[in-house]
């Protein structure tokens, strides 16, 4: 095959469109991957809009997973037939924060079909900017993590989402016996998040999303772990202006919580859960929220909470997530609600965008 399919955006996008372009030459150093399931996130095409994407036109789709189809001359560690997934995050592994396995703060960080984040030159994401929603991907061969037996392609190509939130949880350092507050808990985010929390010390969640039905459904992800919910819909109509929802999480958790993991992307939601922290709580950030964070600097002093942002994951985070799956201590098999054929890729991403139907996490098949 010379041509392919592939999901493609330029400088006047506001949608993707299919393209048929040719499949990718791997040089020495490349695999060339024939995509077999690619993840699919609603927040690209907000970096669209934004102009975070350097190098237009291409192919988008930081999340993708399949079997090695071609390897180039320098190759080692990667053969023909491997079943491997992608790690979109391209970094120099030089610096300071690439050798403290803080990769995603590289002045070069960009991802694999994605955006670019770096503040300096980006040599590696001008070369590899082209993602997996594709029928194939070239990549070079170090981002190549092979895949447990145990692990689907479809979990695969998720695997991304899923060391997000371990990245997450990590940063909120918890404690055996922590009570832990997550926002945005019916999301790709927040769902991961449930799974993974009975193994970071969690020994009670308090989930607050939007909707109470939605709420319900995601409950009893974490299985015997103590889960509460808090729907923005139940609270006053004017719980934005009365601090409602820290009232709420302040009637379930009278003590506090010890940590908040906030994926809240807009509103009040997250701000006010931070209110709900206990003495020395952590409040970790990853939803991109514009909104000011009105909490007095005094406020944190005296209560003496850390306030800490975050984005994507590192290559430790992901060896973890495969670590868990393939020993099976891990099933997020479940969180794969929503898949799609490669041709209806524009539909897919309307669902994503539109959330009218409830979405945990959703894949491409190309």
């Amino acid at each position: 095959m010379t041509t392919m399919l592939a999901a493609r955006v330029d400088d006047s996008s506001s949608s993707l469109e299919l393209a048929t372009i040719p499949v990718p030459t791997p040089g020495p150093q490349d695999v060339l991957i024939k995509v077999a399931s690619a993840g699919l996130a609603p927040g690209m095409m907000t970096l669209l809009a934004r102009g975070a994407f350097r190098n237009l036109p291409t192919t988008l789709g930081h999340e993708a997973a399949g079997v090695v189809a071609a390897v180039g001359a320098e190759v080692t560690g990667v053969r023909e037939g491997d079943r491997v997934r992608v790690h979109p995050n391209l970094a120099c592994g030089r610096c300071g924060y690439c050798r403290t396995d803080r990769e995603m703060m590289c002045a070069q960080q960009a991802m694999v079909g994605h955006a670019a984040f770096g503040t300096g030159p980006l040599p590696l994401y001008d070369a590899y900017h082209n993602g997996g929603l594709a029928e194939y991907v070239r990549i070079p061969y170090w981002l190549v993590d092979r895949l447990p037996d145990a692990v689907n392609f479809d979990i695969g190509a998720k695997v991304h989402d899923v060391a997000n939130a371990v990245r997450a949880l990590k940063c909120a350092d918890l404690r055996l016996g922590s009570t832990l507050v997550v926002t945005a808990a019916t999301g790709t985010m927040g769902t991961a998040t449930i799974k993974l929390a009975p193994h970071f010390g969690v020994d009670r969640l308090i989930l607050v999303a939007r909707s109470a039905k939605r709420l319900a459904a995601v409950r009893g992800l974490a299985g015997d772990l103590p889960t509460e919910t808090v729907a923005l819909e139940d609270l006053p109509a004017d719980w934005a202006q009365t601090q409602g929802l820290t009232g709420a999480l302040r009637r379930i958790a009278s003590a506090g919580a010890a940590a908040v993991v906030d994926y809240v992307p807009e509103g009040p939601a997250g701000v006010q859960a931070m209110g709900a922290l206990a003495t020395g709580g952590t409040f970790v950030h990853m939803g991109a929220n514009g909104i000011p964070l009105p909490i007095p600097m005094n406020a944190m002093m005296v209560n003496c909470w850390r306030f800490v942002g975050t984005r994507a994951n590192t290559r430790q985070d992901v060896q973890e997530v495969l670590r868990l799956l393939g020993s099976g201590a891990l099933n997020v098999d479940e969180l794969i609600t929503h898949r799609f054929p490669l041709v209806e890729v524009g539909r897919a991403v309307a669902a994503m965008q539109s959330r009218a139907e409830p979405i945990w996490m959703a894949v491409v098949n190309p």
